[in-house]
């Protein structure tokens, strides 16, 4: 099968490419490499059915594919919130140019949805029937409601015009090669533990997440993109921890002397996240399988050889 995976470069997308790969299929990863980096996917270009092209989805492209997995979107504040008006394109028009590619190549098309588009929650753990509760004109609207209108789009095509369609909603994720500076909370606490400075908290440490480790997250991908669901699905780990005892967890893992300190909250930061995995379970058969120790020391491991090389 012949399966174009855009955002391939970055860092959900890599593991993706490296999992599709090694099932024997041909791999095409397409990346503008804005957030993307060429060194995870280095290797893999060892292999003759694995490709690269660099381009961006705001802009139409014409290949010949079976599947489309559409990840491609910076999906850390610190990038997403750097041209806010690039990120929305990337949502909408990026959309549009991938559904109209998957319709001329009759191909199902996955699209890389996100537990933002429930905002700060007011309902708790988040179902999929769950509206959400998003500020439209805040800093992050960018990324929440772009996310939300691609939802909206994939919805309308596979309505309107039979496109084969499936909706991820992806919850925090992590593992190795997430990047060292992108701003997300796993990666800032390991890069500050390791180097022995403060691990900054924000707001008091209370508010919470769940997060699920990048190889069962790619496995639910795949899941998915064999299934015949068309409606939104929540892919995470429902188990729940307060961002002060992750930090706690990962000042212990790396064997940090680093202090814990706490600075303010940023603008519409939700102060909990936690999906509702039922659909997952019952028509997926997934679930999570590595516990949130084993994915941190995993992660650890990378990050410890990734600060040593570039020290």
């Amino acid at each position: 099968m012949r399966i174009l995976v855009t955002g391939g470069a970055g860092f959900i997308g890599s593991h993706l490419c490296e999992k599709l790969l090694s099932e024997g299929n041909e791999v095409i990863c397409m990346d503008n490499f804005f957030t993307g980096n060429k060194r995870n996917v280095k290797y893999l270009q060892k292999s003759k059915f694995f490709h690269v092209i660099k381009h961006d989805i705001t802009k139409p492209i014409d290949l010949r594919v079976d599947q489309i997995y559409n990840l491609a979107c910076p999906a850390s504040p610190k990038y997403y919130q750097e041209d806010p008006v690039k990120t929305i394109k990337t949502n909408v028009y990026g959309a549009i140019n991938m559904l109209e590619l998957a319709m001329n190549n009759d191909a199902k098309i996955l699209q890389a949805s996100t537990s933002e588009v429930y905002g700060n929650p007011t309902v708790h753990p988040q179902p999929e029937g769950y509206h959400g509760s998003v500020n439209p004109i805040g800093p992050r609207a960018c990324y929440d409601e772009g996310k939300r209108a691609s939802e909206t789009l994939f919805s309308d095509y596979h309505r309107q015009y039979g496109t084969n369609i499936s909706i991820a909603r992806i919850f925090n994720t992590y593992g190795p090669r997430m990047e060292v500076n992108d701003g997300r909370v796993i990666s800032n606490f390991f890069v500050q533990a390791i180097k022995n400075i403060p691990i900054t908290v924000y707001g008091n440490g209370d508010h919470s997440r769940s997060f699920c480790y990048i190889d069962d997250l790619v496995n639910a991908l795949i899941k998915l993109m064999k299934s015949n669901l068309s409606e939104p699905v929540n892919l995470g780990n429902p188990n729940e921890v307060s961002i002060l005892e992750l930090a706690k967890e990962i000042k212990e893992i790396s064997g940090s002397c680093s202090d814990i300190v706490f600075s303010d909250l940023p603008l519409d930061d939700p102060l909990k996240r936690k999906p509702d995995i039922e659909k997952a379970k019952k028509l997926l058969k997934w679930e999570p399988q590595i516990s949130r120790e084993d994915g941190l020391l995993k992660t650890y491991h990378y990050y410890q050889k990734l600060i040593e090389h570039s020290n």
